[in-house]
């Protein structure tokens, strides 16, 4: 499936909270570090959940992590020998991070990266979509709908027990206070007027 060590390549780890993508991310990691590749690991500094200096699971797994604000960061802080470079919560990263991620694999790095693919009300978030289309590896993770049991493909935000409007800002970092993992049939998004848009 991968191409020979001097050639770079992108893989993208995606799907819903709490469908394991940061526990893959660190296993991809480690294995990596195992083989004797120079690794650096980025995340959002966003995510300052279980610290910002660290990639760290839900279960408490975690790596060392150099946080950033902008693909920029990332450019300007991988060294030149890092053979394998790791980011999560790409989701909170710029379009620019496209750009840099195709760069470094240009140059011959394994690029890893790991954000969940749609926000809460279930569209495409932040540059997901494009890394979808240019990795040469995705992998999209489910976990299960905490309703009815089924895989969850969806991120269900709650205020005070309850599903969040529509019109709630798009970016709100929490964890299990905050989200739930639903399927696309217990996922409710409430608008104002109860309209539902449907897409052609």
């Amino acid at each position: 499936m991968y191409r020979s060590a001097h050639a770079g390549w992108i893989e993208v780890i995606s799907g819903v909270m709490f469908s394991g993508k940061s526990e893959e991310l660190i296993r991809r990691v480690k294995r990596s570090i195992i083989a004797r590749r120079t690794v650096q690991v980025f995340k959002s500094h966003l995510d300052d959940r279980y610290g910002v200096y660290s990639v760290t699971t839900h279960d408490g797994i975690a790596v060392e992590a150099e946080p950033v604000g902008t693909s920029l960061d990332i450019a300007r802080l991988t060294r030149p020998d890092s053979s394998v470079v790791a980011i999560d919560e790409t989701q909170f990263l710029d379009a620019g991070v496209v750009n840099v991620a195709s760069d470094l694999a240009d140059r011959g790095v394994r690029v890893i990266l790991a954000g969940t693919d749609t926000d809460f009300r279930g569209a495409p978030f932040g540059p997901m979509p494009q890394l979808l289309a240019v990795a040469e590896v995705v992998d999209k993770l489910h976990a299960i709908c905490v309703c009815c049991g089924e895989p969850a493909c969806r991120n269900q935000r709650l205020l005070d027990g309850q599903p969040a409007p529509y019109d709630s800002p798009t970016i709100m970092v929490g964890g299990r206070d905050a989200y739930e993992a639903r399927c696309r049939r217990c996922h409710e998004v409430p608008r104002p007027d109860r309209a539902q848009t449907v897409l052609l």
